[in-house]
């Protein structure tokens, strides 16, 4: 899943960075607000990490400016703000979640994961397709009860497929998902990835669309 982070403080976006990461997201950093709104207008994101206190254009201007595009991107408001009118502020601008810092890595991850979820109108936390099951909170992925080990990286294209069930990805949406800013995206990455989950979980579990991407059928099909 791809998250932008909106964060001027150098040290305190470095370390959040690396979390959401290390937890599996690709994560592009925006230090104010104006590169903030211009990665809004030309990126598609699956949530916002946004503080207020930004130079060049305040947090709530980038969140008033992005819904009255109707970008309607999930938004996590992070902030040393921690009064009730604050908070109130900011969720009647837009913002569907509101965490004040000091926080805990780990809750800011669970509350992106739920954010993730409300977006899909999932309710379950697990994703499950037939023999097929995936834990976000955990990482971790099983087919028939064994767990299957997997990189981040094919864990990341699995989530995004199984999470769009249904519907056809195509190779760039799924290059969107696994890599950030600066970082290098191989040529043939996207179905190296796609090759070894067919090996690791079964052939038939994601389908090639030619000339399209990729699909995971739902599990109805």
């Amino acid at each position: 899943m791809r998250i932008l982070l909106v964060e001027d403080d150098r040290l305190l976006g470095d370390g959040i960075r690396a979390g959401l990461q290390q937890a599996g997201f690709a994560v592009d950093w925006a230090q104010d607000g104006r590169a903030a709104e211009l990665a809004l207008g030309g990126e598609a994101y699956d949530a916002v990490v946004l503080d207020l206190g930004l130079p060049r254009l305040s947090g709530m201007e980038v969140l008033a400016r992005a819904r009255a595009a109707h970008n309607a991107v999930p938004v996590l408001i992070l902030t040393a703000r921690d009064t009730v009118p604050d908070r109130i502020a900011g969720l009647d601008a837009g913002a569907d979640d509101y965490l004040v810092k000091p926080f805990d890595l780990g809750e800011l991850q669970a509350r992106l994961r739920a954010l993730l979820r409300r977006g899909r109108n999932q309710a379950e936390p697990l994703l499950e397709h037939g023999a097929l099951r995936l834990d976000p909170a955990a990482r971790s992925v099983s087919w028939a009860g064994q767990p299957v080990e997997l990189s981040a990286r094919e864990y990341a294209v699995l989530h995004a497929l199984l999470a769009n069930a249904g519907r056809v990805l195509s190779k760039a949406q799924l290059e969107e998902k696994l890599y950030g800013w600066g970082e290098e995206i191989e040529s043939n990455a996207v179905e190296v990835f796609v090759h070894h989950l067919r090996r690791k979980l079964a052939p038939e579990l994601i389908r090639t669309v030619r000339g399209v991407g990729y699909l995971i059928p739902k599990a109805a099909e």
